[in-house]
């Protein structure tokens, strides 16, 4: 019996006109209106919305081939967000809205906004879809996740819920980032993090001033925090050269080189796709800022190959 194919796709973030060059480029055509493929599918690793200037007709080709079941998507940060974004809070909460809406977080979703304000429902209708999303998905060869592969929060959340999606009330749970919900969304989908210390922060190259870098999970005996960022935005030499301290140690995971390929987009990465390790891939190359809309074709190998990913650069004209 043939192998189920998959092809993973990265941060699409609202450019559609290039995922369809992509799919097109890996052979998939439209049939029915819905992009499919003989013998694969997609997996899309989450982040649709937001930032690009075709969500609506992202959102519609990922959906149709989701729900014709060509695909499946992961939930990314992104589409958390908005979700809380316009989610209204319930009686006695602090603010209106799940997630409060600053300058900041209005501006994160302000274009897929824009982009449905002319067809409520049916972004009423994307909202409903949303929360029916995995925020992590295991396959026989492989696994897929937003940010971060967390095995004691999925074996957990496996274990009191039974399933892998959210529903109204983790929702409502995750806005408290102590809780069990909170902590499992924000690893999930926005990975692993440390303090900056001595208070200090980063300006970053989208303009937000942040007090917290991104880490590598995958790391098994770093030494220094230069060796354990994993973000566009490089450390201050002197912080990067500091031995990591023992508390911040305590807060690493370790995705070790013997667990199945795992996929997750988010970090921006830049250059010719590749894999990071034998077993891990980041299939985020920062589409939306003019750089690559990339995939991974795997069948069941254990061993990524360089030679196996593919992609489509985002021209300024276009997307």
């Amino acid at each position: 019996m043939a192998v189920q194919g998959y092809d993973l796709i990265g941060d699409v973030h609202g450019c559609g006109i290039t995922l369809c060059k992509l799919l097109e480029q890996m052979g998939y055509q439209k049939k029915n209106g819905v992009y499919q493929h003989p013998s694969r599918k997609v997996v899309f690793i989450g982040d649709i919305v937001d930032r690009g200037p075709n969500i609506r007709l992202a959102l519609a080709v990922v959906r149709d081939m989701v729900e014709a079941g060509h695909a499946h998507l992961v939930m990314g940060n992104h589409e958390y967000n908005v979700l809380a974004f316009c989610t209204p809070s319930r009686a006695g909460a602090e603010h209106p809205y799940l997630r409060d809406h600053t300058a900041r977080n209005s501006f994160i979703v302000e274009e897929t906004l824009r982009q449905f304000d002319p067809f409520p429902q049916e972004w009423r209708d994307y909202l409903n879809w949303f929360m029916t999303l995995p925020l992590f998905m295991e396959f026989e060869h492989f696994r897929a996740v937003h940010a971060c592969w967390d095995h004691d929060l999925i074996k957990e959340m496996e274990i009191r819920y039974q399933r892998n999606h959210l529903d109204e009330e983790m929702l409502h749970a995750s806005m408290d980032r102590e809780s069990f919900e909170g902590q499992l969304v924000d690893r999930l989908t926005r990975g692993t993090a440390l303090e900056l210390p001595d208070g200090r922060s980063i300006t970053a190259k989208d303009g937000f001033v942040r007090h917290f870098f991104r880490t590598k999970f995958w790391e098994k005996d770093p030494e220094i925090y230069d060796d354990i960022v994993f973000q566009p935005d490089p450390l201050p030499q002197d912080i990067a050269e500091r031995p990591i301290t023992k508390n911040d140690r305590k807060e690493l995971l370790y995705y070790g080189p013997d667990e199945k390929p795992l996929f997750f987009g988010h970090y921006w990465m830049q250059g010719i796709p590749g894999p990071i390790r034998s077993n891990i891939a980041c299939i985020d190359y920062s589409a939306v800022k003019y750089g690559r809309l990339v995939a991974y074709r795997m069948d069941d190998e254990t061993h990524l190959d360089p030679n196996k990913f593919c992609w489509v650069r985002v021209e300024r004209n276009e997307d």
